[in-house]
């Protein structure tokens, strides 16, 4: 008897209460599990609430897209912001080479190219198709041409050249791309605004079907509150409900958004290679798309955090 005595004392210990923090987690797991187990037995209720979410969470989520695909594009332009230098038809060939070599020594040029009168003409040929009117000419009408490629500001740049006594022509429209600067941040803050209000739309809906959640549950609540649970513990299956709303929600808008880019690519590529252009529509990278989600889960969290202290506060029993 002596010898089996350790081992029933033993097997006591291992069957003895667990800790809390094995507690905390089981009641997070059960929680967890039993919150996605609810949402998946009402699946046309489910359905609605993640596709009404999943509407509110894309829209804005599109039109961001759509506005980083339109700075990427602004980006090559600015980019590509050259200053065109027409120099006058009677500058030659040596002093037009001696003035790019000069425009080039400046701090504020990152390159130079310059394009003879028969390079341009060349182009214009090819661009025009007119063959015959071309051959048809006596002289060439084009002037030399100076390619500039600033390095810092390209206003400032464009007055100094302008003032070179073989200048004849100087091209620089900063004006239409300081307007497309314009119109990209007045869509960034409309971006941000429309986010802003549909995701108040989306907390809302979580709210509002976490409370029809909770009123088909009130009976089990009232038995909790009497049996002294926390606000904690029945406020705990709610919330996990909220987060795989919003969970689901994001992962339909994310399909949305990209059924919808796949949609438009084909045309848009057509588009831009009609007009010589090698512009491709961008899609979300992998942390972009975590982002959403994350958004997502957080904004379902917080509507049934908000919906389930609401109820708890008005129905906690109070001593007497």
């Amino acid at each position: 008897m002596n010898e089996q005595a350790p081992k029933i004392e033993t097997n006591r210990r291992a069957d003895g209460p667990r800790s809390g923090v094995g507690i905390w987690v089981d009641q997070h797991l059960y929680s967890f599990v039993s919150s996605l187990g609810r949402a998946l037995r009402r699946p046309w209720s489910t359905a609605l609430t993640i596709g009404v979410m999943a509407v509110a969470f894309a829209l804005p989520l599109g039109l961001w897209l759509a506005l980083g695909n339109v700075r990427h594009f602004a980006g090559d332009v600015q980019a590509s912001r050259e200053v065109d230098v027409f120099l006058k038809l009677d500058t030659d060939a040596a002093r037009a080479q001696a003035l790019a070599e000069q425009i080039r020594a400046r701090p504020d040029v990152a390159r130079v190219e310059l394009r003879t009168p028969a390079q341009g003409l060349a182009d214009f040929r090819k661009l025009s198709g007119l063959d015959a009117a071309i051959d048809a000419l006596d002289d060439n009408p084009l002037p030399a041409q100076l390619v500039v490629i600033p390095s810092g500001d390209d206003a400032a740049l464009a007055q100094a050249l302008a003032q070179l006594p073989e200048a004849d022509v100087v091209q620089h429209d900063a004006v239409w791309r300081q307007r497309l600067q314009g119109w990209l941040h007045f869509g960034n803050r409309l971006a941000w605004v429309l986010a802003a209000l549909f995701g108040l739309g989306a907390l809302l809906v979580v709210g509002n079907t976490v409370r029809l959640d909770i009123q088909a549950r009130r009976e089990e609540i009232g038995v909790l509150q009497l049996l002294g649970a926390t606000d904690g513990f029945i406020r705990r299956p709610f919330l996990y409900l909220g987060a795989w709303y919003g969970l689901g929600a994001g992962l339909v808008a994310l399909g949305l958004v990209l059924a919808a880019a796949a949609a438009l690519r084909a045309p848009l590529d057509a588009l831009a290679h009609s007009y010589g252009s090698s512009f491709a529509l961008d899609g979300l990278d992998p942390a972009s798309a975590g982002l959403v989600l994350v958004a997502a889960l957080i904004i379902g969290w917080l509507g049934a955090w908000w919906v389930t202290g609401h109820y708890l506060r008005q129905t906690r029993p109070t001593d007497t």
